[in-house]
């Protein structure tokens, strides 16, 4: 079917040009049907989920998009000693509805992740986390459509070879995340003695914060819902058609992780956190010179041949790696909330540095123009490429 949709209509960040074609699974089996489909016609093809982590340029795509659209949630039966439950959760339904849905049955494990928008099939692929809680601890396993294939197969989490907003999937495995299984906690035994549902013990300071808590209290599983939602709302990052700093693809940029030696070239006052030994080794420093003579001058004389470079392990052996704010060193490279190049409907969140949002009518190019921006401000000032979270589509950063 061919038809006149865009991008913009379907992703978070309202940018994008239009689709050639667009096909929608809303079960299983049409999912499977549809990209197999897809396939055996040779042109380009794109799964699409809710469009949270997208950027598409403003040409579009010139093949099949096959939207993900299947819902359902299953408790399956679990073998393990009654303290935990497993779920299986179809593809295309929502995340943050699904937390909320186990939030209230008492399972705990993903409630720190409420509030990310997007589909539950986009999560494996970026391992997404948030205040002190990952989808690794929980996966247990995704079903998985490999391009060209039949029927799906069932991919262990530990194939997936998760990492900090990685995996084999973001790394390029071609195909489609059908189904999720999760393994929670069950915290039915514990409420009939307690009277309440216990979320995991709070790793994150901001929410032990919000919390009145300390670091590995437990809470209640709902309070800690409400208050992560809290948090990233007054962030800009909970969807709400009244906040446009709302109209983004949430965090763009990852934070870095760089070697220790790297790490001592940053003023004392940077946040560091030291990474335990089985964390990636993704060390992404470069040598930079001093910051640029003036913000814009050196932005339209670079950005023509700016690009982000590969990241350069740069680590001896046994030697610490530690991850880095990319919104701290953003901001002390002199980009401040609500930042905008001239003339652009592009700009930084009002509320959070780390977002680059939609104003109004802004083109992919102008949110692209932005990000290079900010790379280099953070390059010329740091010596350090930030690299972008979201997918990129028919553009470069």
């Amino acid at each position: 079917m061919v038809n006149d949709v865009r991008f913009a209509e379907l992703t978070t960040l309202h940018v994008g040009g239009p689709i050639e074609r667009l096909v929608t699974g809303t079960t299983q089996r049409d999912l499977v049907d549809l990209a197999r489909e897809a396939w055996s016609s040779g042109a380009p093809w794109l799964a699409l989920g809710g469009g949270s982590n997208l950027l598409v340029g403003d040409n579009g795509f010139p093949g099949t998009v096959v939207r993900v659209a299947t819902r359902g949630i299953e408790v399956l039966p679990d073998g393990d000693d009654g303290a935990s439950v497993l779920l299986r959760v179809q593809a295309g339904e929502s995340w943050d509805d699904l937390v909320a849905f186990t939030v209230e049955r008492g399972y705990s494990g993903i409630e720190a992740l409420s509030g990310i928008p997007g589909s539950v099939g986009a999560a494996p692929v970026q391992n997404i986390g948030a205040y002190g809680q990952e989808l690794e601890s929980t996966l247990v396993a995704i079903e998985f459509l490999d391009e060209f294939a039949d029927v799906p197969r069932r991919m262990t989490a530990a194939e997936l070879e998760l990492g900090y907003r990685t995996s084999v999937l973001k790394r390029g495995l071609p195909g489609i995340v059908v189904s999720v299984e999760l393994r929670l906690h069950d915290t039915s035994a514990e409420r009939a003695v307690l009277g309440e549902a216990l979320g995991q013990p709070i790793a994150y300071g901001q929410l032990a914060d919000a919390l009145h808590a300390q670091l590995g209290d437990r809470v209640p599983i709902a309070s800690v819902r409400d208050s992560v939602l809290a948090l990233r709302a007054a962030k800009g990052m909970v969807l709400d058609d009244a906040d446009l700093d709302s109209v983004s693809a949430g965090s763009f940029f990852t934070n870095p992780i760089v070697s220790e030696r790297v790490s001592r070239t940053l003023p004392g006052a940077a946040p560091r956190w030291y990474l335990e030994p089985e964390e990636p080794d993704e060390v992404v420093p470069l040598a930079g010179g001093g910051p640029a003579e003036s913000p814009l001058d050196a932005f339209l004389a670079h950005t023509a041949s700016f690009e982000a470079s590969d990241p350069v392990t740069d680590a001896a052996d046994g030697e610490p790696l530690v991850k880095l704010s990319a919104a701290w060193l953003i901001e002390q490279s002199g980009i401040h909330r609500g930042f905008t190049l001239p003339g652009s409907r592009a700009a930084i969140s009002s509320k959070h540095t780390l977002a680059l949002t939609n104003r109004g009518g802004a083109t992919a190019d102008e949110i692209v123009q932005l990000a290079r921006f900010v790379q280099h401000r953070v390059q010329a000032e740091f010596g350090i490429v930030l690299h972008p979270e979201p997918v990129l589509v028919g553009i470069e950063l």
